[in-house]
């Protein structure tokens, strides 16, 4: 782990203000029921919020889960939950061992493709076979199979058959979101499907680092990994969306949505509180919560749905924090302290003892950062890097490599 500001995110360690970043999943040795939910059918076409009308479309004839007594007095929320909650799935896992855990998961397509995290499919790492069970918007029970998971991203795509026709989320663009903008989440935090609860985006460009969740058994049972086996061990380091829209576990693989209804992110990371009699134990949510982006999330899920796996870029330079300040400590860019041989790095003119600061106009105040930014990418992707070299700032344009490359 890297020595730099965000280093307290890591799963299940405490970091300078007691937080660790955990994923928003649940599991038990037991599985937890899931509670029922009591629906009610109500129309709604349009809600006032701030003065203005937000029109709810593309509504389905499947069962609600939304319930309004009031159609007179409903809020932007509301209508957000009305059209999208139909999008969101419920994900229960168990293993052989007897471990089982709950998440959740966003619908893709109409013919059963949904969308959630790996830390969900594989219990956090704990199994490469996972008996997967996906209750839909209209409480009908299926039984997934694993198409395919991105470790290094916390995403994974399984796959049911519907009797009908499913509700497909539709996505936002998530490079055009303001800190300050309203968000709503819908998932199943503690088993209760079908939760909504709403905050603002409290932090953009946030690098986080989590537990890789790749079972170390490899890629049985249907699991496709990057490189073809799980690793089981070390971090991921990931940008994500901060929130503080109450995320708890069960949450993990849900939605985060914009005040349209659209969905800017997967839920999938909790920051906690450690406390000190409860060794390794989840605390709810303390309104700090992550998001991986939508754009990153769709074009993973839209590889590994074509070819069951997906592709991550690289830079071809080996990193380090730039910190400054041997009291402070703080890390302030990213600096190269080596170039692969014929890397992009090395190509587009990079060179050892080059700080970079920013990732196509977002500040990089670490290895950390820029990990996550190139990992994000597709290959081939051409990025523009600032960089600091002896003491004046130029621009870069590097073509990404394959990571797989890196064999």
């Amino acid at each position: 782990m890297s020595n730099n500001q965000n280093s307290q995110y890591v799963y299940d360690a405490a970091g300078p203000a007691s937080a660790a970043a955990r994923p928003a999943s649940k599991v038990a040795k037991r599985r937890a029921p899931l509670l029922p939910v009591i629906a009610i059918s109500a129309g709604l076409s349009a809600v006032i919020s701030g003065g203005t009308a937000v029109a709810v479309l593309g509504l389905s004839s499947v069962q609600d889960t939304v319930i309004v007594n009031n159609a007179d007095s409903v809020n932007w929320v509301t209508a957000v939950a009305k059209k999208a909650s139909n999008s969101v799935a419920t994900i229960s896992v168990s293993d052989s061992s007897g471990d089982a855990g709950t998440g959740s998961g966003i619908v893709l397509t109409s013919d059963g493709y949904i969308l959630t995290n790996t830390h969900v499919v594989t219990l956090e790492g704990a199994t490469a076979k996972p008996t997967i069970d996906v209750k839909t918007a209209d409480g009908t029970v299926y039984s997934a199979t694993v198409v395919g998971t991105d470790p290094t991203n916390d995403l994974a795509v399984v796959k049911i058959r519907p009797l009908t026709k499913l509700v497909a989320a539709t996505f936002a663009n998530s490079d055009k979101l303001n800190v300050g903008d309203n968000v709503v989440a819908i998932g199943a935090p503690l088993g209760l499907d079908a939760t909504v609860t709403s905050g603002i985006i409290s932090a953009l460009n946030r690098t986080i680092q989590v537990a890789n969740s790749a079972p170390s058994g490899g890629s049985g049972g249907g699991l496709k990994f990057l490189n073809g086996s799980g690793s089981g061990s070390g971090a991921i380091s990931i940008t994500v969306i901060q929130t503080d829209a109450a995320i708890n576990p069960g949450n993990s693989g849900g939605a985060l949505l914009n005040d349209k209804g659209q969905v800017i992110g997967v839920n999938s990371a909790i920051a906690t509180a450690n406390s000190s009699g409860s060794t390794g134990a989840q605390s709810g949510s303390i309104g700090v919560g992550f998001s991986i982006p939508g754009n990153t999330a769709w074009r993973i899920a839209d590889e590994i749905i074509k070819s069951g796996k997906a592709s991550h870029a690289m830079l071809g330079a080996y990193i380090s924090d730039a910190v400054t300040g041997a009291s402070s400590g703080f890390s302030t860019g990213a600096k190269v302290e080596s170039l692969m041989a014929n890397g992009p790095a090395a190509k587009a003119g990079l060179k050892k003892g080059d700080v970079v600061t920013e990732f196509n106009g977002k500040a990089v105040t670490s290895a950390t950062d820029l990990t996550a930014d190139v990992r994000s990418e597709a290959p081939g992707s051409t990025v523009t890097l600032t960089v600091l070299r002896a003491g004046s700032q130029i621009k870069v344009t590097v073509t990404l490599g394959n990571a797989v490359n890196l064999k």
